[in-house]
């Protein structure tokens, strides 16, 4: 089973895609959750959609992802049913969840159905990243259950994890241009960002390539095992790069609160502990005086750790993408 959080959308090599939330749940209650999905696997996480330089990531389109020319990819079968105000999850949980043969959304609102069609997922709240939302999408959320054909199942199974990820990514585009009528532009904006840098203590980052430590974790066929591993404490990383770091770090629930761009200019891939987990991680909090992050006293701070390796996180201001809604409608029913 792959499922998701509204926007925390997990890239994977070795795991499910995404992780189920209770109704309602605590901070501490959905850092744990992710915690124990993460357990004893080894995860890679992929740079996706933040600018660097001022031009927009073009998003998947409803054509693209090995689809054979002009084959349009789109859900054979759509149901889409409103949550009435006030009502509660249907079946207890909030997220997107991928299917062999489709997909299925609980709880949800028109802004997380956009993040995971298109891949935003950069800031701690959707109102950051898309703008031009409906006072009426604010509130309202649906229960929905899609399905491809089965000539496209057939086709799907034949793609690698991440053609079929795309895949359902464009029929979600798809989708929201069908029942919700939904047209977009893309925009970028500036924000505030951390940057990834190499402190002045110079990095204590083991070079991947040259590292021969007998401590590295190995797979069945002998040769090092590449990712994350989360640990209690510790985050354990072998064969990873900076900018797989900072994606990481961009993720909602590290509690970073901003987008992070490496800006460490160490190009290769490393082996290293972090003395920094999702298990016992707490989001930092603002400081009144500097607006800066700034980790509780009472857990394990992910700067301090950075800084154990010698980088850092440097706050800036940035370019981020952005998805501006040009015309939205309230979907028809079925």
């Amino acid at each position: 089973m792959s499922v998701a959080k509204d926007e925390i959308m997990l890239k994977r090599i070795h795991i499910e895609e995404a992780l189920v939330f209770a109704a309602k749940p605590n901070r501490r209650s959905k850092l744990l959750l992710l915690a124990v999905a993460c357990a004893c696997a080894w995860m890679t996480f992929v740079p996706t959609v933040l600018a660097q330089a001022g031009a927009p990531t073009p998003p998947p389109t409803a054509t693209d992802h090995n689809a054979a020319p002009g084959r349009v990819l789109a859900f054979d079968v759509v149901s889409i049913k409103p949550i009435a105000p006030g009502g509660r999850p249907t079946h207890g949980i909030i997220g997107v969840m991928n299917h062999p043969d489709g997909l299925e959304a609980d709880y949800v609102g028109l802004r997380s159905l956009i993040q995971y069609a298109y891949g935003y997922k950069r800031f701690p709240h959707p109102d950051d990243q898309i703008t031009g939302v409906p006072d009426w999408a604010k509130s309202q959320v649906y229960d929905i259950n899609a399905k491809m054909s089965a000539d496209d199942f057939a086709e799907f199974q034949k793609l690698d994890k991440d053609g079929q990820e795309q895949w359902l990514k464009a029929m979600m585009q798809a989708m929201l241009a069908d029942r919700f009528q939904l047209k977009i532009h893309q925009g970028t904006k500036q924000a505030p960002i951390f940057n990834l840098v190499v402190a002045k203590s110079s990095s204590k980052l083991r070079d991947a390539a040259t590292d021969s430590s007998t401590e590295l974790e190995k797979d069945k066929d002998g040769k090092p095992r590449t990712g994350l591993h989360w640990l209690k404490d510790t985050s354990v990383a072998q064969s990873y790069s900076m900018a797989s770091l900072a994606d990481l770090l961009s993720e909602p629930f590290a509690g970073i609160g901003r987008p992070v761009v490496d800006k460490t200019g160490l190009t290769g891939t490393y082996n290293f502990t972090l003395n920094w987990s999702v298990y016992s991680a707490r989001p930092p909090m603002p400081s009144p005086a500097s607006g800066e992050a700034a980790a509780p006293d009472d857990s394990p701070s992910i700067f301090t750790a950075l800084g154990e390796l010698g980088l850092k996180l440097q706050p800036a201001t940035g370019m981020v993408d952005t998805i501006v809604i040009d015309h939205v409608e309230k979907p028809s029913e079925n």
